[in-house]
């Protein structure tokens, strides 16, 4: 069995930057910020996850600069057990771990890494054939934890804590799919929708939310019939899919694609 850990180099390349962003936090703890941060670790728990002795780098790493955190976060946050975290936090983290709110974001736990058992491999796992090429494409896609750190990193400035919260925590939940064309969504084609649109008395509450694709969501609010047809044609969307997006449509008070 081999024993793989961080190197010592790449420990202090990281304290350094964890460092940083705390004094960023301190000097302007807003929810972009706060959801820089977790991107930060999950990025950071994604890349090592498969190294055997993680658990031990992580915990020391944290350990290290427990103290400067606390001392500079502890004015602007509460330093608790996470109290009815997002369904994101509690998918990747543990709940007995103490860590900081902020502008009412759950910062992630630096020393809670969760670590996975590398897959050796399979005569099945085969660029040579269409179903191992299959199961390599989406070994290479479907990675959840690098696609909800780019979207931590995104920022919109018109959006309330709990949009934000329940986006990346809606996007988790359907596994990265979008919710009408069943497709995986990388995070620059992900767009989340107001299944009852605020203008009519919608809210920012995770069942209000729905994950779709850039251009789907396009089609759901569209009135230029032209157009519509047009991105109908190049999506290559069923009738099935077009039903769903009736459906969301007449939510949105339009009219139906037909």
């Amino acid at each position: 069995m081999a024993h793989t850990f961080v190197r010592a180099e790449k420990i202090q390349k990281i304290k350094a930057e964890a460092k940083e962003r705390v004094k960023e936090l301190r000097s302007s703890p807003t929810i972009q910020n706060a959801m820089r941060f977790n991107s930060f670790v999950l990025g950071l728990h994604n890349y090592f996850n498969r190294a055997t002795h993680v658990n031990l780098a992580f915990s020391r790493l944290a350990y290290e600069i427990s103290a400067m955190m606390y001392n500079r976060l502890r004015s602007i946050g509460k330093y608790a057990h996470p109290t009815n975290p997002p369904p994101s936090y509690k998918k990747f983290y543990s709940l007995g771990c103490k860590t900081f709110k902020i502008a009412g974001i759950y910062l992630y736990p630096l020393a809670n890494v969760q670590t996975k058992n590398t897959i050796c491999f399979t005569q099945s796992l085969t660029p040579f054939t269409v179903e191992g090429r299959g199961q390599i494409y989406k070994n290479l896609h479907k990675n959840i934890k690098q696609e909800i750190a780019l979207l931590m990193e995104s920022t919109i400035l018109t959006r309330s804590v709990e949009y934000m919260d329940n986006r990346i925590s809606r996007y988790s939940m359907k596994k990265g799919n979008c919710e009408i064309t069943g497709i995986f969504l990388q995070a620059q084609d992900v767009h989340c929708h107001h299944y009852i649109p605020l203008y009519l008395g919608g809210n920012d509450k995770f069942n209000n939310l729905r994950i779709l694709h850039k251009d789907v969501h396009k089609l759901i609010h569209m009135t230029d019939k032209t157009k519509i047809n047009t991105l109908i044609k190049n999506l290559e969307i069923s009738q099935p899919m077009v039903e769903k997006i009736n459906k969301y449509r007449k939510k949105c008070e339009l009219e139906r694609i037909e």
